[in-house]
């Protein structure tokens, strides 16, 4: 049995009934990765998963944010989730796809409601709610995710849980993250090509954080940085909650098309120097030692590039320190505070070049360490590195939240309205607004 199209995410508990089989889709310029977990999969005791299926295969189709070509970006697809299915030994028919490409952005809306001489009930955050909904007006874009930041009574930030306290009003601050309306629709194009239901959109550095982060980190501060091939983005949490997403069209691919062209080698050879001798920071003896690259183009009586190591650490680190001050920038430019002692957290397939941890420590000045997927303890090596924390994230995002104040099939089906909000019937919440509330307070 199938995943229904457009189900949302749902929690542990009810997994094995509504949700057979939960496959997470990683879109990006580099790779296309595909994890499928099964009902089992869901581990309890330790909140861990067990990915049942995993595959990657090189990304085609994708470039500069967005998807250049459909029929090649449906192939990829339509592999990837073939070979995981193979190794998890059942079929999907539609998958959460993790991707960065779309201008992905997030945008701050508050709502204040009045309160009565009662205490803050169900009904009084349901209303609350509907009015920050209300105000989501963001034309041309696609919102696919919105979380709850914080909640206050009588202006008192900071709430939790905010009901049984009484006060004269409550406030909401909602977090909606959006992509672009076109990207999106060429995403949802791209997949009925691979013959798959898109269930849902979820933003890269969003759920990379859900695999990488501690509690600790997401409560105290953190900035979590996601390096992918066409894009850097990152996501920063505080208090336990979302407080903002920014997102930057330029990656480790970028790295690699300077290397070619400032040595004369084709994108092949790049990516091979690169990976193999690619360093972000200066290293002992590197200018003794010589590499070697294919020539561009078809010549064969050209002779191979040979380059001294130094001149690759030339070409490298400008680009990674522009881009990491790039961010940086505008994270500061959100007014986003971060506190002095708040770390970030790298991942994604760039972040393990070398010296890029070590340069992004100088260009923050803070902690830094490389993320990995913290919750799944059984994942393969191959599958296992910071390049694999989206998708893994998708998953323990289904498996343990949080669950967010608008559904997957209502964010994939149509824009945002009001009339998403959590509903009240005579006192008593329905059952999915109710195990909403119960999810997230």
């Amino acid at each position: 049995m199938a995943i229904k199209k457009g189900e949302p995410s749902v929690d542990a508990g009810r997994a094995a009934t509504r949700a057979p089989v939960v496959a997470a889709l990683d879109l990006g310029q580099s790779k296309v990765a595909c994890f499928i977990m099964k009902p089992d999969g869901v581990r309890h005791a330790d909140r861990t998963i067990r990915v049942a299926g995993a595959s990657h295969v090189q990304s085609k189709g994708v470039r500069g944010g967005s998807i250049v070509n459909m029929d090649e970006a449906a192939q990829a697809i339509g592999h990837a989730v073939e070979r995981a299915e193979r190794t998890a030994g059942a079929p999907v028919s539609g998958v959460i796809v993790t991707t960065a490409i779309g201008q992905m952005a997030s945008h701050r809306v508050q709502a204040r409601v009045s309160l009565g001489a009662n205490p803050v009930g169900d009904a009084d955050l349901a209303r609350a709610i509907g009015m920050a909904l209300a105000q989501i007006k963001l034309p041309n874009r696609r919102p696919i995710h919105v979380l709850p930041i914080t909640w206050s009574v009588d202006g008192a930030r900071g709430v939790h849980d905010p009901r049984s306290m009484r006060g004269g009003s409550l406030g909401l601050d909602l977090l909606v993250v959006s992509m672009a309306e076109g990207a999106f629709a060429s995403l949802s194009h791209c997949l009925e090509l691979a013959h798959l239901d898109l269930q849902g959109v979820a933003a890269a550095p969003v759920v990379s954080s859900l695999a990488a982060l501690e509690e600790d980190e997401m409560d105290l501060g953190c900035v979590c940085i996601d390096m992918g091939g066409g894009s850097t983005s990152a996501a920063v949490w505080g208090g336990r909650s979302l407080l903002h997403i920014e997102s930057l069209n330029v990656g480790g691919d970028h790295v690699t098309a300077d290397i070619a062209r400032g040595l004369s080698t084709s994108r092949i050879g790049a990516e091979r120097l690169k990976t193999l001798h690619g360093s972000a920071m200066a290293a002992a003896h590197e200018d003794r030692e010589m590499l070697e690259a294919p020539p561009r183009g078809e010549d064969a009586s050209a002779g191979p590039v040979i380059v001294p190591r130094a001149m690759l650490k030339t070409v490298i680190a400008p680009r990674v320190e522009e881009t990491l001050e790039l961010l940086r920038d505008r994270l500061r430019n959100a007014g986003v505070g971060m506190d002095p002692g708040a770390g970030l957290v790298l991942t994604g397939g760039a972040s393990q070049l070398n010296g890029v941890r070590e340069l992004a420590v100088r260009v923050f000045d803070r902690p830094v360490r490389l993320g990995r997927p913290q919750r799944a303890p059984h994942l393969a090596d191959a599958a296992s590195g910071p390049a694999f924390c989206s998708a893994a994230g998708v998953l323990l995002r289904a498996a343990y939240g949080p669950r967010e104040a608008v559904s997957a099939r209502r964010l994939m089906s149509r824009q945002v309205t009001a009339a998403d909000a959590p509903r009240v019937h005579q006192g008593n919440l329905i059952g999915r607004a109710a195990g909403w509330l119960r999810d997230n307070l």
